[in-house]
């Protein structure tokens, strides 16, 4: 038995001793392929996750999730609890305690004041801070000591980890930033798209919508990692280009957001190159129904904002028609296969915030039309196309160039023309679409058209931040450079008090029931957003790329650090 374990244990050093020995950058290039470019390289001015993952290779947060939704330390040197005394009894604190020894990629020293700035950076009302629901309740922020860091909320909190924790809220360079206050952020090019960070990587080269350039940052904690030398990251893909570029060609290594049909997806892995990973979260396939009036005949500056309620889904009954009259199983049968599931809620997972909302799974299309006809809206001309005081039901409908999305809106349209409302189709460049371009009239912030479908979802397994993000003052506005994150424009003070109550709701039953309210006061209640599919994340990679380890609650490039080249 002593022997046996002998051997076992120097197997087990052989089997690590690669690890154990291997060098930075051993490993040469990285290739990462995105069907979605991306458009900056500073999480705070993009809510596209196209945005976040890149950015996720530089920039870090205290804190990070792993694939099962746990938290983990990052620049923090371990997680504040109750029991460590990093939250307080009372909830109105949570003290984080830095990871020593953190530097830039400039050489520099990374401390408390960095984290005060963020916090500054982001809460500032002028700034347009696509992340700010993140620091909902906050009332300071302040550096104890240059280890130390401790946030006071305005009320007691039950989920402190929101502020600076997953890859949406990572740690900004004061000294790289510090000019890039409020209106400032957006013009800040430099700093926005060569941020100074702490992860495995920095960036040597960016163009926008189109490609990014790392080397190792030779900086990083840990001496041995990054394994590859360089980084790069292409996007602007189509999906389809880009799983062939890893599945067919081999020419890549990881391709982001691989949205293919099920058969195409069986003909790829048959290729023998690489494999599709999935990991199910919160990401929803959905319609936001704009309300509010996206006519280009009123003045710019005024399109899409509250000054101006929508002059056809200011009635609910043609929200519910237009939910009614889709068959969500087709979609995602055609679509998805077993990449996505039909759901009706906004928050579909973890199964404990999951509302019992299915009411949407079966189409009505006689429903949809009974619903049109109580609202006034009837084919009074015999066109097939309804109308009301002299105002046909034409809707403008848009969504980014994606096969699957081109897909959906065909069949998506011809249902809603078989109960009399015309459709116009839009598509639009996914870097233009997701770019958060304050001057683009295309983005999907701006929301310059009736209906538009887009998929995204919340890191960690608590939706609170998520859902924070629909109340009325986070509407996108000329105000806050069309950044915020209330995309229908959705108003509700019935939701906003809520939101309130459950930012300091301790008892888990009672919050997951206040979930689960806030959830289908967006989709059943309102329908405003209108989900379709539970999407898993969906990527391909190469054969010859290990440690990739998918996760479903923060970027998917989390542990990019720990990739390597097989041997």
């Amino acid at each position: 038995m002593k022997l046996k374990t002998a051997l076992m244990g120097a197997a087990a050093v052989l089997a690590f001793a690669p690890a154990a020995f291997a060098e930075r950058g051993s490993d040469g290039e990285l290739k990462i392929i995105q069907s979605q470019a991306a458009s900056t390289m500073n999480q705070y001015l993009s809510s596209g996750t196209k945005d976040i993952n890149a950015s996720s290779m530089v920039s870090e947060p205290l804190a990070s999730y792993k694939p099962d939704g746990t938290l983990m330390a990052r620049l923090a040197s371990e997680i504040p609890t109750l029991d460590n005394g990093g939250v307080s009894a009372d909830g109105k604190t949570i003290t984080w305690k830095l990871l020593p020894g953190v530097k830039w990629s400039d050489g520099t020293d990374f401390t408390a004041d960095d984290v005060v700035f963020t916090g500054q950076y982001c809460m500032d009302p002028a700034g347009g801070c696509a992340q700010l629901s993140k620091f909902e309740g906050i009332e300071k922020i302040e550096a104890v000591d240059p280890l130390t860091v401790k946030i006071t909320f305005l009320k007691p909190k039950t989920n402190p980890y929101s502020a600076f924790v997953g890859a949406l809220a990572p740690i900004l360079q004061k000294k790289q930033f510090e000019k890039c206050l409020g209106a400032n952020a957006s013009s800040c090019t430099d700093a926005n798209f060569k941020p100074i960070g702490t992860g495995p990587f920095a960036v040597t080269d960016f163009k926008t919508n189109d490609v990014a350039v790392f080397v190792a940052n030779p900086y990083y904690r840990d001496p041995a990692k990054p394994a590859f030398a360089t980084a790069t990251l292409k996007g602007g893909n189509d999906a389809m280009s880009t799983a062939r570029a890893v599945m067919e060609t081999g020419e890549y290594d990881y391709g982001w957001n691989t949205q293919i049909e099920p058969e195409v997806q069986a003909q790829m892995v048959a290729a023998g190159k690489g494999k599709f990973m999935t990991a199910y979260g919160g990401l929803v396939e959905r319609l936001e129904l704009n309300m509010t009036d996206p006519s280009s005949a009123l003045p710019e500056g005024e399109r899409s904002t509250a000054k101006h309620p929508h002059p056809i889904f200011s009635d609910i009954r043609v929200r519910e028609a237009l939910s009614k009259a889709i068959d969500r199983g087709l979609l995602v049968e055609i679509g998805y296969g077993e990449a996505a599931r039909p759901t009706c809620n906004l928050v579909p997972a973890p199964e404990m915030f999951a509302s019992d909302n299915t009411g949407c799974l079966t189409q009505d299309v006689e429903g949809a039309k009974k619903l049109l006809d109580e609202a006034g809206w009837t084919d009074s001309d015999g066109d097939g196309i309804r109308d009301k005081d002299g105002k046909k039901l034409s809707l403008v409908f848009q969504t980014s160039v994606n096969p699957i999305r081109q897909n959906f809106q065909a069949m998506i349209k011809q249902w809603w023309n078989d109960v009399g409302v015309e459709v116009e189709l839009k598509q639009i460049d996914p870097s233009v679409f997701f770019g958060g371009d304050a001057g683009s009239p295309d983005t999907f912030q701006k929301f310059y058209a009736d209906v538009q479908m887009f998929a995204n979802e919340w890191d960690g397994t608590d939706p609170q931040a998520y859902l924070a993000q629909l109340t009325c003052e986070k509407a996108p506005k000329p105000e806050d450079q069309w950044q915020g994150e209330n995309i229908p424009r959705f108003c509700n003070p019935d939701y906003d008090a809520l939101i309130k109550e459950m930012l300091t709701t301790a008892d888990p039953a009672k919050r997951a029931d206040q979930i689960k309210q806030l959830n289908d006061m967006v989709t059943k209640d309102a329908m405003v957003t209108v989900p379709l599919a539970n999407r898993a994340r969906f990527s391909a990679v190469s054969n010859t790329l290990v440690g990739v380890d998918m996760n479903a609650w923060d970027s998917e490039y989390w542990n990019v650090a720990d990739w390597s080249r097989a041997k």
